[in-house]
This record gives C-alpha cells, structure tokens and sequence, in this order.
C-alpha cells in the first residue's frame, strides 16, 4: 500500500491511509530533488518499508509485523559519508564512524520504519537514515525523515503488515518548508 506525502491548505502535511489524511513532519530542510548529508530534507521520490524496530522495552511488537526488530543499545545507524562500507547501513556500537544511536532517551525512536532510500547500494553523501517515526508533540520538523504521532503509525503497520510504500511526490520539492 502507497502512502502519498501531501501539503494540506493550512501548511501542514499529511499522508493518507485509506483516504484519510494522518499530520505527519517533515524535514527541516523542507523536501527536495537532490537530497544531500546533513541538509535536513526530506526526498523527492518512492520509498518502500525495509525493516520495522521497536522499542520492546516501552512498546509491545507492533500488530502484523511479526519481524519487527527489538532495538537494543547497541543499535545505531551510519550517517558518515566516509565510511567506506556501512554508509546508510544498521550498525553495532561502539562504532568508529559518525552514527545515529537508534536507543534515544526520548520517544521518538520507539517505532522506527526504514525507509528504502539511497540504499541499493548507498551512494556516500546522498543522504542516510530517512526513517518513517514517531513525531515530536508539536509536530517539529526531522533531520529528513517523515514523522506521525505514534497511534497513527501503529495504525499504518497494522492496517499495511508492515509492508508499504511512502511517496513524497517531486511536485512538493521547493515548495515547502518543514511542517
């Protein structure tokens, strides 16, 4: 199932689920054709789920994802662009290069969605770790990734099994800001 990024009237984003629009945030660098490192951009194009992890310390699996990924404390996610082999890649910690830790004090990591981006195979500084998670309360921008309130992503795995796809269509890039 296709999920279609979507800029509502009143600024704000959305994707929608069964024709209903879910507010979700976008990156701070708004979204873009030509995603790069560190921008904050959310891309242009079409992103299939990979995997699915969870905080099963705070959160039970998510319904229909039965391979869903407890994360642990020695997950993290390579973000540097000089890391010759696992570039945009899960990663166990300690890590040499500059990586995301997947373990976050706050809760906006307790669902992650690997989004199937810059992945086949990661082409350095293009971008990485452009997840679908769960949203600030206030909806804030992300680093590029696309954020919803955690009862509407649960929603979307149940209602997908954890198979789906995100659009974020090229008509959007430029024209808007973060949510």
């Amino acid at each position: 199932m296709d999920l279609v990024l979507r800029l509502e009237q009143n600024g704000s984003h959305s994707l929608v689920l069964d024709g209903q629009a879910l507010t979700c945030a976008i990156g701070t660098g708004g979204i873009r054709q030509e995603k790069r490192e560190g921008d904050g951009a959310t891309p242009v194009g079409h992103f299939p789920f990979r995997r699915i992890f969870y905080r099963a310390d705070r959160l039970p699996q998510p319904v229909g994802c039965p391979d869903a990924i407890p994360i642990t404390a020695d997950h993290g996610w390579s973000d540097d662009p000089a890391d010759p082999t696992r570039y945009n890649r899960l990663v166990t910690l300690p890590y040499p290069h500059s990586h995301e830790r997947l373990m976050r004090a706050d809760a906006v990591y307790d669902v992650i969605v690997e989004l199937g981006y810059n992945d086949a195979p990661p082409v350095p500084s293009h971008g990485s770790a452009i997840f679908m998670h769960v949203a600030r309360p206030d909806y804030s921008g992300t680093e590029g990734c696309i954020a919803l309130a955690l009862a509407d992503l649960l929603r979307i795995l149940e209602r997908t099994a954890g198979s789906g796809a995100v659009i974020v269509p090229a008509g959007l890039a430029g024209k808007t800001g973060p949510s």
